[in-house]
């Protein structure tokens, strides 16, 4: 008799242990397509914030070269370096090969 209660207590914990992986499987399924939709959303809001920075630089250039205090400096600095910039394209197109 002690041997069945044995057999039957394995019996019980394998098929708790089956439907304990199940359970777990289902549940790393949701949360893998859960962390994909939340990727996704990052990189959206990502890009987002890209373009808002670069929307917000334009805008303190403009006021800049408009003649604002603060972001004048900015302005100023900014269309030197891109000034540099455009100096040193057009040094390397002069440059034979």
């Amino acid at each position: 008799m002690a041997e069945k209660s044995v057999i039957i207590n394995i019996e019980n914990r394998i098929r708790q242990l089956v439907d304990d992986h199940k359970r777990l499987s289902e549940l790393c399924v949701e949360l893998t397509a859960q962390r994909e939709s939340l990727k996704a959303e990052n990189r959206t809001l990502q890009e987002r914030i890209r373009e808002l920075d670069g929307e917000l630089s334009r805008k303190e250039l403009t006021e800049g070269l408009a003649g604002g205090g603060h972001n004048r400096e900015k302005a100023r600095a900014r269309v030197n370096r891109l000034m540099r910039e455009v100096d040193k394209c057009i040094a390397l197109l002069g440059r034979p090969e």
